[in-house]
């Protein structure tokens, strides 16, 4: 399969992941019944609203789960979205806010044209939130590529992953494969055929929790988010790209934090939850392995 053929039939396993999830995803990842606080949604309206910023495209916009809350900035709000059902569920939830339906339309991320403003210029910002786990490793450069070619000069970009680096936290399954596939690369050790290796990789994967997280599966028999490509990135890696990309003044902004591994959380609820929201601190050195999400910022030059 090449790269192309990749590109498609992950966005074809999004498409039906997402398809039935458009009225219940706010609900289960913004509002009071969400398993944590939304806290990267007032990061980014503050960061918007200190960027005096008049028009903002959300680029993977979902049910318009961003932009219903940033509809008291007095800017001009644009979004597309992979999934049709999306599509359809944000222009319904914008449209009492001020925002006309054709101001969100279908695209995809890895699409340059999906980016484009209709009948306007360039956007003073656009944010990029819980798309790129998504996207295959390839096409890692396009998306960053297609939101800085999206603003003005001088406009800002922000861009959502998943923490890769938090899997020296967790001490559980996603810990294994980051020690084995990032840090020891194990497919390399195994070259050397040493008949010991098998013993040493059985004993590392014993000083962690395997059965943990459990897999995330779907709702209607459609995959679930851990069942199609739901990948993890480097801060300090995807910083790099950004820097790589011509963009300045890049800073990573941690969210998502956890007091303890979370596997203790169902142990102390309370205090877990109490004490991970008192950690909350976008420029804390701890969110490079203690928060469980980031969001690259910068500004085309």
């Amino acid at each position: 399969m090449n790269d192309e053929e990749r590109r498609r039939a992950a966005e074809a396993a999004v498409k039906d992941c997402y398809s039935t999830w458009a009225q219940s995803y706010h609900t289960d990842y913004y509002s009071g019944q969400a398993a944590y606080p939304p806290v990267h949604q007032g990061l980014l309206h503050s960061w918007l609203a200190d960027s005096g910023a008049r028009s903002v495209l959300d680029a993977g916009c979902g049910p318009a789960s961003m932009l219903r809350h940033l509809a008291d900035l007095q800017a001009d709000l644009y979004g597309f979205d992979l999934t049709p059902e999306m599509v359809n569920e944000a222009r319904r939830v914008m449209k009492p806010l001020g925002t006309p339906p054709e101001r969100i339309w279908e695209g995809s991320v890895t699409d340059p044209a999906a980016f484009r403003r209709p009948n306007r210029g360039s956007f003073d910002a656009a944010i990029c939130i819980g798309v790129l786990p998504h996207v295959p490793s390839e096409c890692d450069e396009t998306v960053i590529h297609n939101l800085r070619d999206s603003v003005r000069r001088g406009g800002l970009i922000a861009l959502e992953a998943r923490n890769q680096l938090f899997a020296l936290f967790t001490l559980n399954r996603y810990s294994y494969d980051f020690f084995t596939n990032e840090l020891a690369q194990t497919e390399q050790l195994k070259r050397a055929e040493n008949a010991g290796l098998e013993a040493v990789l059985s004993g590392l994967q014993d000083r962690f929790r395997m059965d943990l997280p459990p897999v995330r599966s779907g709702k209607s028999g459609e995959p679930g988010y851990d069942e199609v490509l739901s990948r993890t990135h480097n801060p300090l890696l995807l910083k790099q790209q950004f820097e790589d990309a011509g963009l300045s003044q890049v800073e990573v902004l941690f969210y998502h934090f956890h007091c303890l591994p979370p596997m203790f959380e169902e142990k102390l609820p309370e205090f877990f939850r109490t004490q991970s929201l008192a950690m909350e601190n976008p420029r804390d050195w701890r969110g490079y392995f203690m928060a469980s999400a980031f969001i690259v910022v910068g500004k085309r030059t």
